[in-house]
């Protein structure tokens, strides 16, 4: 995101997080920023505004872990009581969002043979900051840092990830920078996967229709799904009937989970796409984005006894089956030498004095 002279940054190391107990680092207006680190020994950067918190892994592939906004936790149920360290998502798959890629995305297939959602997610971050400052939304403070990731005749490339706060909102805004550093073309297959949490009765709103042709199940199974009689035959019926998910009363649906994809979202004067999931008591979760920057969208919903999550907006630049498939779909971007790509995102929550006057924006989107 744009950075001003006049912006305010604290640079972080490890040994500012204390072993035991918390440490306030900065207040800002507004903002109170903490370190403390979890039973895991993983960093955890605390960033409060006036209306609420999300904390941050600022070593851990820069994810929210959390988000608490007016009372509402947005993050999906799960069995993760904190994060930890590993070789791949599904050691700490607790997140309320991460970041997918960015050489390799989405659940490998059987020729494929990199980790679920591919190295970004729990990479360990060379740098880490805070910075305050002030943009046209007003008062800010914002966690970022980079990674640079190198191989020996293999991809380089920098990663520079950072999430946004502004005083009186629950809307976070959350940017994915990546400059391909060798002097050869590069892959690049990115997504920002939103874990908002599964509410029952809630309903989602979106720039396209609910037919068969604009919201499409997906019927390829992946290995982590074990699927019975039934769920093929709900499959089979989601595929012409996807409008039985646009409200979720009927929570026993995402067990085994059920994937959709997006096409053709509507865009308002500025060329941004929004979809919002109007929860029963008024309020909603929203996420918005440009399309140019992210081609696909991705739905992803599972409701059993280890995780309750409705992914209802994930933003990519592929589908996610995985290297193989995507690349035979023409949907691996490539990045030139030098070319960097950005990736931002707002998203979080919206009251129910906000949600109505987004979820008209999302119907005067909408194409259908």
């Amino acid at each position: 995101m744009s950075a001003s002279e006049n912006d305010t940054i604290v640079h972080l190391s490890p040994d500012l997080f204390p072993d035991r107990g918390e440490r306030v680092l900065a207040t800002h207006g507004a903002f109170t920023i903490t370190a403390f680190r979890f039973p895991s020994s993983v960093e955890g950067l605390r960033i409060e505004n006036a209306r609420g918190q999300v904390t941050v892994l600022p070593y851990l592939g820069q994810m929210i872990w959390d988000a608490v906004f007016d009372g509402r936790r947005l993050t999906m149920g799960n069995v993760f009581p904190y994060p930890r360290r590993g070789s791949s998502i599904l050691e700490t798959y607790g997140a309320f969002a991460y970041h997918a890629g960015v050489l390799r995305n989405g659940t490998p297939g059987p020729a494929d043979d990199h980790p679920l959602h591919g190295e970004m997610p729990v990479a360990a971050m060379d740098s880490a900051h805070i910075r305050f400052g002030e943009d046209d939304r007003g008062a800010f403070a914002e966690v970022g840092g980079h990674v640079e990731h190198v191989m020996g005749f293999g991809p380089h490339y920098v990663a520079r990830p950072c999430v946004r706060l502004h005083a009186e909102s629950g809307l976070i805004h959350v940017e994915m920078a990546v400059k391909n550093l060798s002097a050869h073309p590069m892959e690049l297959m990115y997504m920002l996967h939103a874990n908002f949490d599964f509410i029952a009765g809630a309903e989602i709103h979106q720039p396209t229709g609910f037919s068969p042709e604009s919201t499409v199940v997906r019927k390829a199974i992946p290995g982590h799904v074990t699927p019975s009689p039934a769920f093929k035959a709900l499959l089979e019926d989601l595929a012409i009937n996807p409008a039985r998910m646009r409200r979720l009363d009927e929570p026993e649906l995402y067990s085994p989970e059920q994937v959709f994809y997006l096409r053709d979202l509507g865009c308002d004067q500025t060329g941004r796409t929004r979809l919002v999931m109007e929860l029963p008591e008024g309020d909603g979760f929203s996420v918005s984005y440009d399309p140019a920057d992210f081609p696909h969208c991705v739905r992803w919903i599972l409701n059993d006894g280890d995780a309750q999550v409705a992914a209802f907006a994930l933003p990519s630049t592929c589908e996610p089956e995985g290297y193989t498939a995507e690349k035979a779909k023409g949907h691996v971007r490539m990045l030139s030498p030098g070319e960097t790509a950005r990736f931002p995102v707002t998203l979080g929550y919206l009251s129910a004095q906000e949600a109505p006057a987004a979820i008209s924006d999302v119907n005067d989107m909408s194409k259908d």
